[in-house]
């Protein structure tokens, strides 16, 4: 057994031995020899170093406010929306810009069935439901050389025009079973092929919010119920490429200027009492458009109508219908004072008045 001053010295040496093992194995692990790697901070340099040299300096730009969409995975596109407001007048626009040529209606007479085969050749589809109202289009054109093309409604024409779209216009009933005049007309001007085709409306609806719908649904033109001999032939007119003779035209209207035998029976059939009625118009109302010019261009519209509505009953005395028509007409246009649309119905006043005296003159 150990005495107490060997325990000691025992102790103490195992104490030696063990500091001096701890130390040797703590230098032997944190010792690299072989080892080419920067200390902590040098790391931190050469990474920002290299960063800077990689990555260049990014400027704080401001976020786009249009949308972004994608077109397929992986791929996207700055796209602008269109408003739907836009895009409705884009629509507007491209159905509205398919105009069809259209040519000024010179001043004529009273019109008769005979006026017609000016347009022989021509062929026209009626989309109309009236069986009535399809037997006056068909007597009123007998023997004008134009063909008519009946449908009984606006699925009727569409099926029409698949298998000929050789026609001048189409006269739509707006109002029609299965598929209306409106829904026919859109149908008609989406589609390309049938852009050389005029829609012209017939209804008995005027008022301005109708006569726009029609407009809205592709419809050019609007032909009045009960229609008008005159204003069908006006639509075919202005809307035919050919040019009707001038001499033929102007001995048309000279033959309809005044209606001799009206007058003469207006007069009690007393052709002597009728020929001092004329010669008394030509001293009251030969410079009559001089006075109408002046009481329009001075906007004294009052005075206008009323001397409008004096010529009116003079001229249907006389049997002189187309210039009383061309009166009444004008005598309503008075009332569109923003587009003063009456200056154009003034012109053709002078002109029938001028033809008018000459015809009165070689009468008397």
């Amino acid at each position: 057994m150990f005495n107490d001053s060997q325990q000691v010295i025992i102790a103490s040496v195992a104490i030696v031995l063990f500091i001096l093992v701890f130390f040797i194995f703590k230098r032997s692990s944190t010792s690299q020899p072989y080892s080419n790697k920067p200390e902590k901070n040098e790391i931190s340099e050469v990474a920002a170093q290299e960063q800077a040299e990689v990555v260049p300096e990014l400027k704080e730009e401001p976020l786009s406010e249009v949308p972004v969409y994608g077109t397929e995975e992986g791929a996207f596109v700055v796209t602008t929306p269109i408003c739907e407001d836009k895009l409705e007048e884009v629509t507007s626009r491209r159905n509205s810009d398919k105009t069809i040529p259209k040519r000024s209606v010179p001043p004529h007479g009273k019109i008769t069935k005979q006026n017609f085969s000016e347009f022989e050749g021509e062929r026209i589809l009626v989309a109309e439901d009236n069986l009535i109202n399809q037997k006056v289009l068909l007597g009123l054109l007998a023997g004008s050389g134009i063909e008519l093309v009946l449908a009984n409604d606006g699925q009727e024409a569409l099926d029409i025009l698949e298998n000929d779209s050789n026609f001048l216009m189409i006269l739509m009933d707006a109002h029609m079973p299965r598929v209306d005049g409106f829904e026919a007309t859109r149908i008609i001007r989406e589609n390309p092929k049938y852009d050389h085709i005029l829609v012209v409306a017939l209804s008995g609806d005027t008022a301005s919010d109708d006569i726009q719908k029609m407009k809205n649904a592709g419809m050019s033109e609007q032909l009045e119920k009960p229609l008008r001999m005159e204003s069908l032939y006006n639509i075919i007119y202005a809307y035919t490429g050919k040019e009707t003779p001038k001499h033929e035209f102007v001995d048309s209207v000279m033959r309809n200027n005044l209606d001799v035998d009206k007058g003469v029976q207006t007069c009690g059939s007393d052709e002597e009492f009728y020929r001092e009625i004329l010669s008394e118009f030509i001293t009251d109302y030969a410079d009559s458009s001089d006075k109408l010019g002046m009481l329009l261009r001075s906007h004294n519209l009052q005075d206008a109508d009323a001397y409008l509505l004096d010529i009116i009953g003079v001229a249907e005395n006389i049997g002189a219908h187309p210039l009383g028509e061309i009166a009444s007409n004008l005598k309503l246009a008075l009332s569109d004072t923003h587009e003063q649309s009456y200056f154009i119905l003034f012109d053709h006043y002078k002109v029938q008045l001028n033809r008018l005296m000459e015809e009165i003159r070689e009468y008397l």
